[in-house]
């Protein structure tokens, strides 16, 4: 996956203002407790943050 396709599912799902301030300041337990931005800028490939997130947030299935 993309960096910009995974920007574009965050705000899809989370909304623009929601999504941002989700990527740098909730932190993801499933990733050794680093934030979605961290794990990115880390090296992470994006659809694994993406599949945490949902996992984090229930996303349905459909949407992930």
């Amino acid at each position: 996956m993309r960096l910009t396709l995974f920007h574009q599912l965050v705000r899809e799902e989370f909304g623009q203002i929601r999504g941002d301030a989700l990527l740098v300041d909730h932190v993801l337990l499933g990733l050794g407790g680093k934030t979605a931005a961290q794990a990115i800028e880390d090296g992470q490939e994006p659809r694994e943050v993406w599949r945490e997130l949902c996992n984090e947030f229930d996303v349905p299935a459909q949407r992930r």
